[in-house]
């Protein structure tokens, strides 16, 4: 089964993202607005209470933190993929790069650049209008995170939760 690792932002930032991704993201229906912490991976799921149990270590070692939306970005011309570009902080570099060692470490595809995704599967001149005018618009938003989930991806393509963790939290 395919699962990943996602920060869900506040109904007020998602409200935002989803404004653009129903126009321009072709998996808008699939997911959530969120920020990925941990790609798709494969795992047994006899194997899921070892990856709780690790991720709930993780969490409990990684404080609540301020996420910042501060501009939109692209990453064109790898992919046609526009984003809300989210400041990268230590604690949420440490949380990733956690959440991606011991029994869940394995080959990144992509460098961490924390984003929202808001459009993607465009054709280059979509990607290069929309991203045009996107990069005039000012966005300026911030939240603390105290939570992040294990998603899992159903037969339709669909992600839903497994389990959700509380930051800095024994529970």
């Amino acid at each position: 089964m395919r699962y990943g690792i996602a920060i869900f932002p506040s109904k007020k930032l998602q409200d935002v993202a989803n404004s653009y991704r129903k126009r321009y993201d072709s998996r808008y229906s699939m997911i959530p607005p969120h920020l990925t912490l941990k790609e798709a991976f494969e795992a047994d799921e006899g194997n899921v209470g070892e990856i709780v149990s690790h991720i709930r270590n993780v969490a409990k070692e990684v404080s609540p933190f301020t996420l910042e939306v501060y501009k939109f970005s692209s990453f064109y011309p790898v992919t046609n993929t526009i984003y809300m570009k989210v400041r990268d902080t230590a604690e949420l570099t440490t949380l990733h790069e956690k959440l991606n060692s011991g029994m869940l470490q394995h080959e990144l595809k992509y460098q961490f650049i924390p984003h929202i995704t808001i459009g993607q599967d465009l054709d280059n001149d979509e990607c290069s209008d929309v991203y045009g005018r996107l990069k005039l618009e000012d966005i300026r938003h911030e939240e603390t995170v105290d939570r992040f989930s294990l998603l899992y991806q159903l037969e339709n393509g669909t992600w839903t939760a497994y389990e959700t963790f509380l930051l800095g939290r024994d529970h």
